[in-house]
């Protein structure tokens, strides 16, 4: 694989990160809309929202199954669009039943697409022998905020929601198509990920004794974030008396930190090694999850919030690549199977937080996805060798300086 060709990957990549952080963000930020537009009650709406990532963890599933045979970059360049046209399809509807099948199909696309992009960023990263994944993820979280940003608009000018998606899927749609022309699958040094020893080596199985820590560590980081995602509004404006407006501030501020982390989280991994930024990245989210629990109002409560942004963002895209350092041989298999566990926190995260504040308090909800967040210390180690060291230990050579 030339430079050329490598930088050309990576860009099509990050580009691909973003489109899907623009489509989920317009998809997640006008759920009310979607609810009004389709007249599904409030006992009805918990099992459409609960429906979409059990469907992505089953076509996150069958990725591992496909890409064998077609590699992560056909799957990819496929189910980018299904992702889009399904988006629009919830937009266009008017029956209960529409948005169910487009619900479902966005669902199986987007674990499929979330699978096979990483896949992707793992097999990169290997090529370039050093730290660029957080990169990769921080496209996605400028995809949010932009889709997100969009979503205000059409919200604020009452647009009916196929006149707020199908400007954005036309823009998107033919531009994701034209990059994945330069997908690219990176190759490690002297064919590492095909004949690396251990139990990622040719041959080999994806142990789920080794791959389980990188687990626990997905879900418990997915729980922070559906936390903030779901919980900060409320929390902000009930428990910390702040206004209506101010509550709408804490979910941006942590969007707009998780960008910033991610923009120069690579630097702090090349620097000091994964192992040290994702502990340092637990301590700090931990801390911001004591100071949102402990804090006396509201501007406090959204320096815990920043917090949460610079800690959270650095734990899953580094848990993928460790996946990656962890099987080399079969690191398409270990990112399907640990992409399954973004779901699960996803699912765990919001209604545990709920129930935990109605049977006992907001304030003391917050104090448990802080421990979860916490035991990822636990299982730090599971994030070595450094980064820079891949296929035994030996340095990439040249390509590691590429773009």
């Amino acid at each position: 694989m030339t430079d050329a060709g490598l930088r050309q990957g990576r860009a099509s990549l990050g580009l691909s990160f973003g489109v899907q952080g623009v489509a989920f963000a317009l998809l997640v930020t006008r759920i009310p809309a979607i609810q009004d537009q389709y007249g599904i009650s409030d006992g009805l709406l918990p099992v459409f929202l609960a429906a979409v990532p059990i469907l992505a963890g089953a076509g996150s599933v069958a990725t591992e199954k496909v890409v064998a045979r077609v590699g992560p970059g056909v799957v990819l360049r496929w189910t980018q669009p299904l992702v889009l046209l399904a988006l629009l399809g919830v937009g266009a509807g008017r029956e209960v039943g529409h948005v169910a099948l487009a619900l479902g199909v966005f669902g199986l696309a987007v674990g499929a697409l979330d699978a096979s992009m990483n896949m992707l960023g793992v097999s990169l990263q290997r090529a370039y022998g050093r730290s660029i994944m957080l990169g990769f993820h921080a496209a996605y979280s400028l995809g949010g905020i932009t889709g997100a940003s969009l979503a205000w608009v059409g919200a604020r000018w009452d647009l009916p929601l196929l006149v707020s998606y199908l400007p954005v899927v036309v823009v998107l749609l033919p531009a994701a198509l034209a990059g994945s022309r330069w997908y690219t699958e990176g190759k490690g040094p002297e064919g590492a990920e095909k004949t690396g020893p251990g139990p990622g080596g040719a041959g080999g199985g994806v142990s789920l004794k080794l791959l389980l820590p990188l687990c626990l560590v997905m879900s418990f980081a997915y729980i922070g974030d559906s936390t903030v995602s779901n919980w900060s509004a409320k929390y902000l404006q009930d428990v910390l008396g702040g206004s209506e407006q101010l509550a709408t501030v804490p979910y941006n501020v942590y969007m707009v930190t998780t960008l910033l982390g991610r923009a120069v989280g690579d630097l702090g991994v090349r620097r000091f090694g994964a192992v040290a930024v994702v502990r340092g990245g637990s301590l700090l989210a931990a801390g911001g999850f004591a100071v949102v629990a402990l804090a006396p109002g509201a501007w406090v409560g959204m320096l815990g919030f920043t917090m949460l942004g610079f800690g959270l963002c650095v734990i899953v895209p580094q848990t993928f690549a460790a996946a990656g350092r962890m099987f080399p041989g079969n690191s398409d298999a270990a990112v399907a199977r640990l992409n399954i566990f973004n779901y699960v926190g996803f699912l765990v995260g919001s209604p545990l937080v709920g129930a935990l504040g109605d049977a006992w308090s907001y304030r003391g909800a917050m104090l448990v996805p802080m421990v979860l967040v916490l035991a990822t210390l636990v299982y730090a180690r599971s994030f070595g060798p450094e980064p820079a060291r891949y296929g035994g230990g030996h340095e990439r050579p040249h390509t590691a300086d590429v773009g």
